[in-house]
């Protein structure tokens, strides 16, 4: 029998009371709260053999960076926290504010949303479960799940889960993606209902046609763990993936919680009409094993380096499935990465993820040569167009200052 050991409630607002937070006054940031100067630190690579060269990142990158986080908050995020580290050492920084109506300084080892870097941890979740027998990659959803999906979908495998070409539409949800689920931002959507919403759509392609990201995929691999596991996907991730990885800052929301526990810095969201809100307290129901995920920078640069050594996935499967894409048009997702070609010969495995007020991204070449992980407290999480700050981040961590 199918054990679930999270407690999924139909309504979060008696856990909510007094937590709602209103809009902040005034729109330009840059009058609100004081400019915070850039803090960094260097250090070396734990794992760099001594050469007698000065600790940290090449002079170029680091003023780069620093560059980069330079005068904020401003209106395009409110504060930023980075982390850069490779065969050159280690660069930490941090700018901005914990919040605007103090303008404290931002704190550097704050816990934020991580959005849909959760995809990597459930992705290395599932290939354990294949490693151990437990998951055949090429078995069917309506197998593992069955009467998930209607009899309108063709059998769907693990893996196209896994690589977003499964066909599924996406499910319901709590808000536009651009933040305009604030008003229902203390809601809950159970994972059931966000796939039942996706099933009564019927398939958007025949499965394996072609790559479309969305988080059913993984809100549909969340629900095949805790059928295999007979557990909560929440407890299965932290088992196999953060206690192994070192994670002991990252977490999951209890239930319907929307709060961030533990030191965090304030994320803010402008929304349609020109509003700026304070976005920290918000129910992540909805995005669940695709995308609730709470972490802090040093977590998450620990799951990479443990997950690209292949101690948190086998070597062979790890290659097989995370480091090489679905034999499909214009496919740039493997399971839980995106592949990035630099265009000077660099190829970066990525994953980004943004919720209202938050913005992450982990990213490494396949050799740890050079790793970035950065969260950007950005005013616009969840636009279209790359945040600037952001993009000057990345700029400065992979091209110095010529990037």
């Amino acid at each position: 029998m199918h054990v679930r050991a999270r407690t999924r409630t139909a309504c979060a607002a008696l856990v909510v009371l007094g937590l709602t937070a209103g809009p902040v006054a005034g729109t330009a940031l840059a009058a609100s709260a004081p400019t915070a100067s850039v803090r960094a630190t260097v250090a070396a690579d734990p794992g760099k053999r001594d050469t007698g060269r000065p600790e940290g990142v090449d002079p170029a990158t680091g003023r780069a960076l620093r560059a980069a986080l330079a005068g904020l908050p401003d209106d395009d995020a409110t504060a930023a926290l980075v982390r850069v580290s490779g065969t050159d050492g280690v660069w930490r920084g941090s700018a901005g504010v914990h919040d605007l109506p103090s303008g404290r300084e931002a704190l550097a080892d704050g816990r934020f949303r991580a959005g849909s870097t959760t995809k990597v941890v459930t992705a290395a979740v599932v290939l354990q479960l294949a490693a151990e027998g437990r998951v055949d990659l090429d078995g069917h959803v309506q197998t593992y799940l069955p009467g998930l999906l209607s009899k309108a979908f063709e059998p769907v495998t693990v893996r196209q889960l896994l690589t977003f070409t499964s066909g599924l539409k996406p499910g319901s949800s709590l808000g536009d993606v651009n933040g305009e689920g604030y008003e229902r931002r203390y809601e809950t959507l159970t994972p059931e209902a966000v796939v039942a919403a996706s099933v009564a759509q019927g398939p958007a392609f025949r499965p394996g046609e072609r790559q479309n990201y969305s988080n059913i995929d993984y809100t549909v691999l969340g629900l095949l763990i805790e059928k295999v596991t007979g557990d909560s996907y929440e407890h299965q991730a932290t088992v196999r993936v953060l206690r192994p990885a070192g994670m002991r800052h990252t977490s999951f929301p209890g239930g319907p919680d929307p709060r961030i526990h533990g030191p965090h810095n304030r994320g803010y969201q402008r929304l349609a009409d020109g509003r700026l809100v304070d976005a920290t307290e918000w129910n992540m129901s909805d995005r669940w094993a695709a995308g609730d995920m709470i972490s802090t920078t040093a977590d998450l640069e620990r799951l990479l380096h443990a997950l690209f050594r292949g101690r948190l996935v086998p070597q062979p499967l790890l290659e097989k499935e995370m480091f090489t894409l679905p034999d499909v048009p214009g496919a740039t997702m493997s399971a839980g990465l995106q592949r990035f070609d630099l265009g000077n010969g660099t190829i970066l495995w990525l994953k980004s993820g943004a919720r209202p007020g938050y913005s992450t991204l982990v990213a490494a070449t396949r050799d740890l040569s050079r790793t970035l992980v950065y969260s950007v407290n950005a005013t616009d999480a969840k636009s279209e167009d790359m945040n600037p700050v952001a993009e000057r981040i990345v700029r400065a961590a992979f091209g110095g200052e010529g990037g």
